[in-house]
């Protein structure tokens, strides 16, 4: 029990780096290209990607063995679902922050650490008591990674604020889907999904051309292949034996490496201020892992 949650702490990590460092990919994809062509294009990747490996994964006899009928007309119901808040939490946050900024962004999405252990009270799940002191290190850290001195409250943050409680249902869903289905088709249905809205709604509100596709190529294909394809699916892996407000301590670490991305790649500030909300954040996913007898 004890290497399967080490396992699963290492994927959630593998993909707060991925979902980090993807930060400076879609900062500068966007130069090219609309928020929603670049998110329809990047799940339409995800979803090409995970295709052989479900043919490879059945070949082999690998992927799980399908539901009764019944039972599994109600699972793609609820994958239907995960498409819908995926699109949903990327849409809101993008949004948002045509009228926020990057930093207020960070902070209130990451607001989805308090709203998971606070949701699943309702749902029947025990969080010991490390975890809620995880909880308000990681939202401390957090703060002072993404909040200047001249934080303020806007139109925008609103946006972004629906965006953190459609990212709470979504990670709770994923929690409970994971253990019950295969991952990898999980992930296709929700990137498929996800991919058809953005899409749809890039027609109706965005000019693309071909040249802004060409030069928008590596951001898309980083965002495509390892933030959507892997980084996302490695999510739905890893919450089979992840408690899911463990799972979003874990995840919110993105923003430590979104930070650490930004100073290695674009150059960017790394404050001391900064410094300190890493550690917080990192020091409170050790607190949250004392109990590491943790379950739903």
């Amino acid at each position: 029990m004890l290497t399967e949650k080490i396992r699963s702490d290492f994927i959630l990590l593998l993909a707060a780096i991925i979902w980090g460092f993807a930060f400076v990919a879609q900062r500068a994809g966007m130069e090219y290209v609309g928020p929603f062509t670049f998110s329809g294009i990047r799940f339409a990747l995800g979803f090409l990607v995970l295709i052989p490996v479900i043919a490879w994964r059945k070949k082999n006899g690998i992927d799980r063995k399908l539901l009764p009928v019944r039972e599994n007309k109600k699972i793609f119901r609820l994958q239907f679902l995960l498409g819908i808040l995926l699109f949903g939490g990327v849409s809101f946050q993008q949004y948002g922050l045509l009228f926020t900024t990057a930093g207020n962004a960070g902070f209130i999405t990451g607001f989805y650490v308090v709203l998971i252990p606070v949701a699943g009270l309702f749902l029947g799940h025990r969080n010991h008591f490390t975890i809620w002191i995880g909880v308000v290190l990681a939202l401390a850290g957090l703060y002072f990674i993404s909040v200047t001195n001249h934080f303020s409250i806007n139109k925008g943050d609103y946006y972004v604020f629906i965006c953190a409680i459609i990212w709470t249902f979504h990670v709770l869903l994923v929690g409970y889907l994971a253990p019950r289905t295969d991952p990898v088709r999980t992930s296709l249905v929700q990137f498929g999904i996800c991919s058809v809205l953005s899409l749809l709604v890039a027609v109706g509100w965005e000019t693309v051309s071909l040249n802004a596709l060409i030069d928008a190529a590596w951001t898309l294909l980083y965002g495509g292949v390892l933030s959507v394809g892997i980084a996302f699916t490695l999510q739905v892996v890893a919450q089979q034996n992840a408690h899911p407000s463990y799972a979003a301590i874990i995840l919110s670490l993105e923003s430590v490496f979104a930070v650490l991305g930004g100073w290695l790649l674009l150059q960017e500030d790394l404050t001391p201020k900064m410094i300190l909300g890493c550690v917080l954040m990192f020091g409170g996913m050790i607190v949250a892992q004392l109990n590491v007898n943790e379950s739903k």
